[in-house]
């Protein structure tokens, strides 16, 4: 469902934009072009880029097809805003490329997220960093971005000290491939069948596994929850929260899912917490507890606020300090493609 962005509320009365996406085909880079079109943000030309063998094609965007071109150097000439979902190698390659030819690069993936002059913005937490027109945002871990939707909220109220988390990481999280490979193989699984997987490096369907991130051998967490734990300091300006995550790929098709226990700095009551979620900017709360009735992915995917519910008291800690929660998001839109465009309207014209 479509929401209002507080921070650009009449896209209609805005100046047209020039618009880029690099890495057009992928999941992200579908989602983005839908994102573009249901909250019409103002476009005056969309340009499609992705690897040659891609270029020729054409994409569906407000009942035209848009043809893909070959992403190259000459690429962003006229280009007011580019969005980058092609992974880190293409984005160091061309971000400055981009920004050189005076176009305010988005990118969405890992390579400039804990660069120190680079904002890493979540706008509905820390969309002030984008008042000075910055050349690069970086755009968020997935983890990260859904995270902090919940915990923002909170540690405006009451400081977080401490995070502890789990995740539940859908297919989507992969790309495209990996859903395939989720339909494909439980297709197989249902008809007895022999699956071998070729995206992942286990079996996917009614099974789950740590994420497929590679481990830190020192610290003995892997990538994407020292990303995720990273990110969060950063996005919320703490960087001596404590935080411990554990990220779990499910056979999710998209919208993850994580159980967080928080710990803050003074004692605080779950109707607190709910009253401090309530009417926050992107977060719904589903937290029905006479229904059995919380966060789903099923009821996240596809829409644009994360989901906030299960908020209990942490019966492990007597001081009174610490709540259990469990939220669901869409990785390919809050996670992803949504804050990514989020952060485009925000950027001062």
């Amino acid at each position: 469902m479509t929401q209002p962005n507080p921070s650009f509320p009449d896209q209609a009365q805005a100046r047209p934009l020039n618009v880029a996406i690099v890495g057009a085909t992928g999941a992200v880079g579908v989602e983005l072009m839908g994102c573009l079109e249901r909250r019409g943000f103002p476009v005056a030309t969309l340009r499609l880029l992705a690897s040659p063998r891609s270029a020729g094609r054409t994409l569906p965007f407000k009942g035209q097809g848009i043809v893909i071109e070959a992403l190259g150097p000459d690429s962003f000439q006229g280009m007011d805003v580019a969005l980058f979902s092609a992974g880190a190698t293409i984005s160091r390659q061309y971000a400055p490329i981009a920004a050189a030819a005076g176009c305010v690069v988005i990118d969405n993936s890992s390579a400039f997220r804990m660069d120190e002059g680079t904002p890493l913005v979540v706008p509905e937490v820390n969309g002030a960093l984008l008042a000075d027109r910055p050349a690069l945002v970086a755009n968020p871990n997935c983890v990260a971005a859904i995270a902090v939707m919940a915990l923002a909220p909170l540690h405006a109220h009451n400081p977080v000290t401490r995070v502890i988390g789990a995740t539940y990481q859908s297919a989507s999280g992969a790309g495209a491939a990996a859903m395939a490979e989720l339909e494909a193989s439980t297709g197989a699984y249902l008809a007895g069948e022999p699956f071998a997987p070729k995206v992942l490096p286990h079996p996917y369907a009614f099974n789950l596994f740590s994420h497929n991130a590679e481990v830190d051998a020192a610290s003995g967490y892997n990538g994407e929850e020292l990303k995720a734990m990273a990110e969060i300091r950063k996005i919320l300006s703490a960087p001596d929260m404590r935080l411990s995550f554990t990220c779990v790929r499910v056979p999710v098709l998209r919208a993850h899912s994580m159980a967080l226990t928080v710990e803050f700095e003074r004692p605080v009551t779950p109707a607190q917490a709910e009253a401090w979620l309530t009417g926050a900017a992107g977060v719904r709360l589903v937290n029905d507890h006479a229904g059995n009735h919380y966060p789903m992915p099923n009821e996240a995917s596809g829409g644009d606020d994360v989901l906030v519910g299960r908020i209990r008291a942490d019966l492990s800690d007597p001081s009174g300090r610490t709540l259990s929660l469990f939220l669901s998001g869409d990785q390919l839109l809050k996670g992803a493609a949504l804050n990514a465009v989020q952060i485009a309207e925000a950027l001062p014209r």
